[in-house]
């Protein structure tokens, strides 16, 4: 036996060089820039060989579900996190309908979330931070944005309160934090929950007044419950995946029940009976005794990570200080050459006491430029240059409103969404990605520089 302990154990370190050889060998010698030619993409998965060496090394094992290479990446989130307990699942989008539908169990007694009560947020951004509270049966609360920092402005979010609001959830708009000082004060004025949608923020970090002597702390600490997307565009990707943050207990296992199937029983997969009364208990109306691990609290769903991606999670998270080190010097190199045109394009705004982790440069033509977001956009994308809109824009007027704007019921506005209209006529991003080169990052400023100075040019009267 242990001949053949010894052999498959040779074969699998044999398995390991050859891929970690083949990495090396694909990556190598890629064929050399070319503006125009070689796309610059607004986003990317970066990888090399301990991920691929991760993954072949867990498809070994053929553990297809969550399980110990999981186990293991939720401990180094939580940890780099700094929060207790992390839950990862199969999408980040997943991940916002399992923080919103945790606040609506019965488990929390007064403080859940019933349908008919508010929820404010914003319509500037990703569908997926709005549609769990829409589908739940909540009314969302929009309220306008800053122009400046494209998150909310909170100077509108007294107007915004109202007796049936429980809850904010707002994202921290392309890694760039929202106010959170102001906003956890308003929650906790009013005695409401908070999620942080940090999909597009990991490693951004905000300092409160109170932590002045201290480091500051990451986004998605701050909430009651936060999230994060593992999906390959993000800060680390596990291909699809996603997870959820808490410090709260409580809170942690209603996210845990409602990702596995909704069921009451804790019991890691592949393990029973770890409370030792699986057969000795009274639940609702069912027999006494009745299989626990056939007993549901929750109506859930089945939202697990495989152990696949995590392997590969377990080599991105490792990574992480340098992909966020490498998006804060692209943006800070973009902003440094785009700062000659601020006459003609709203550039990005750090919001104050915070070191954005950015996802994406985001910018804005301003009203008074000889030229449209348009005609931007189609003199990038000739270049090879790819580019997005801020997400939905304003969600407000995508069909999926249709029939709630026709009604005239299921959601409210504050601020009218002016900035938000302007954000979704005039903005765009271009990416910022660890994967990016010198010389694309290079060429994609200068691409923005050549049409910018193009068009200054023809406002100057003849003869200058």
């Amino acid at each position: 036996m242990s001949d053949k302990g010894d052999r498959l154990r040779q074969i699998r370190r044999e398995i390991l060089e050859r891929t970690a050889d083949y990495v090396r060998l694909m990556q190598a010698d890629q064929p050399p820039f070319q503006g125009g030619t070689t796309p610059v993409h607004y986003a990317g998965r970066v990888f090399g060989e301990q991920e691929v060496v991760n993954l072949v090394d867990a498809s070994l094992d053929f553990w297809l579900t969550a399980g110990p290479n999981a186990n293991r990446l939720e401990g180094r989130l939580a940890k780099y996190l700094g929060v207790q307990h992390c839950l990862l699942v199969n999408s980040g989008s997943s991940a916002n309908l399992l923080a919103f539908t945790a606040l609506t169990s019965p488990q929390l007694g007064d403080r859940r979330i019933l349908r008919g009560d508010e929820v404010i947020t914003v319509a500037a951004g990703f569908p997926t931070t709005v549609a769990p509270i829409v589908q739940y049966g909540a009314v969302p609360v929009f309220v306008d944005v800053r122009g400046d920092t494209a998150n909310i402005d909170v100077s509108l979010l007294e107007e915004a309160f109202s007796p049936r609001t429980k809850a904010v959830m707002l994202a921290h708009t392309l890694g760039n934090p929202f106010d959170v000082e102001q906003v956890l004060s308003f929650c906790e004025r009013h005695d409401l929950w908070l999620i942080e949608d940090n999909c597009d923020a990991l490693g951004a970090t905000y300092r409160l007044k109170g932590d002045d002597g201290s480091s500051p702390r990451r986004t998605g600490t701050f909430g009651h419950l936060s999230t994060s997307s593992f999906y390959p565009p993000h800060h680390m990707t596990t291909g699809e995946g996603g997870a959820v943050f808490t410090s709260d207990p409580q809170l942690a296992a209603i996210v845990e029940s409602l990702r596995d199937w909704g069921r009451d029983c804790y019991c890691a997969s592949g393990r029973d009976n770890t409370c030792g009364k699986r057969f000795d208990q009274s639940f609702g109306d069912l027999p006494h005794g009745y299989d626990h691990k056939y007993v549901y609290a929750h109506f859930g769903y089945n939202l697990k990570m495989t152990d696949l991606q995590a392997a590969i999670g377990l080599a991105q998270v490792d990574r992480l200080p340098e992909f966020v080190e490498a998006r804060r010097r692209h943006a800070a190199m973009l902003a440094t050459r785009l700062k000659p045109f601020e006459d003609l394009v709203q550039l990005p705004v750090a919001t104050p006491s915070s070191e954005p982790s950015w996802f994406g440069f985001l910018m804005s033509v301003r009203a008074e430029a000889p030229f449209t977001r348009r005609e931007l956009v189609q003199h990038l994308e000739a270049a090879r240059v790819q580019t997005r809109m801020l997400f939905a824009g304003n969600l407000i007027r995508h069909p999926c409103f249709d029939d709630m704007r026709d009604s005239g019921t299921g959601y409210r506005v504050v601020g009218g969404l002016r900035n938000t209209d302007v954000l979704m006529a005039q903005g765009l991003w271009v990416g910022v990605y660890p994967g990016l080169s010198a010389e694309k990052l290079d060429y994609m400023a200068t691409t923005f520089e050549s049409f910018l100075s193009s068009r200054r040019k023809s406002l100057l009267p003849v003869g200058e």
